[in-house]
């Protein structure tokens, strides 16, 4: 069975167009913590991951980050694909979380794909979608939302158990501020008794508590 078949989405292929896409596809095996694509780069193949996370994130003159949205199994990512059709080079990176196995399409035959197979053009525009969803909930919490609560809902999300393995800094990129900031709204929180633990790692003290916190709006 082809990798092709692993893909939900693709199940649907004509046996002509998966031997297409197989034929032209490379796959390939990357270590966690590197660099897949970077601003200023050309988009020259589609980026479909068929295990393990890429973080994509958009970093500022100043050095600031943030974290746009992830790249999980059997998903595409919109940032190559939009590059891919508009032939605009990257915006943002992307970044290995984990051991990533994955895909990479060349434009000729994500091209030709987009045009003729409904099941690889529907593959590429539902993550499409999902994801411009997901891209609009961050502008909206960025914008809008009270720092204690995406903090608290952050840490909520990334606990194992009572427990994130975690530094300032990278919450800070995760919910797209300052270190500082970070730093700062952590402190109130323990003065509160929500939340403890030493470097590297936060430990919530008041479950229950934290969890109020986050469903305020």
């Amino acid at each position: 069975m082809g990798w092709s078949e692993g893909v939900e989405n693709l199940r649907g292929l004509s046996a002509d167009d998966r031997r297409k896409l197989e034929a032209a596809a490379r796959c390939v095996s990357v270590p966690p913590g590197k660099v897949v694509f970077r601003p200023g780069a050309p988009a020259d193949h589609m980026l479909l991951v068929l295990k393990g996370s890429v973080r994509v994130q958009h970093v500022s003159e100043s050095g600031r980050q943030i974290v746009l949205y992830r790249v999980q199994a059997a998903e595409t990512c919109i940032m190559t694909t939009s590059c891919l059709m508009t032939r605009d080079a990257y915006s943002a990176e992307g970044v290995t979380e984990t051991e990533v196995e994955a895909v990479m399409v060349p434009r000729a035959t994500f091209d030709a794909l987009l045009g003729t197979a409904p099941a690889f053009r529907t593959l590429v525009f539902d993550s499409y979608a999902r994801r411009l969803t997901d891209l609009f909930l961050v502008i909206e919490d960025v914008a809008f939302q009270r720092m204690d609560i995406r903090l608290a809902q952050k840490l909520l999300a990334l606990a194992a158990g009572d427990r994130v393995a975690i530094t300032h800094q990278q919450l800070a990129v995760e919910l797209g501020t300052a270190r500082e900031v970070v730093s700062r709204v952590l402190q109130d929180l323990r003065r509160r008794g929500l939340v403890g633990g030493g470097r590297g790692e936060i430990v919530i003290d008041d479950h229950a508590g934290l969890e109020r916190l986050a469903a305020q709006h």
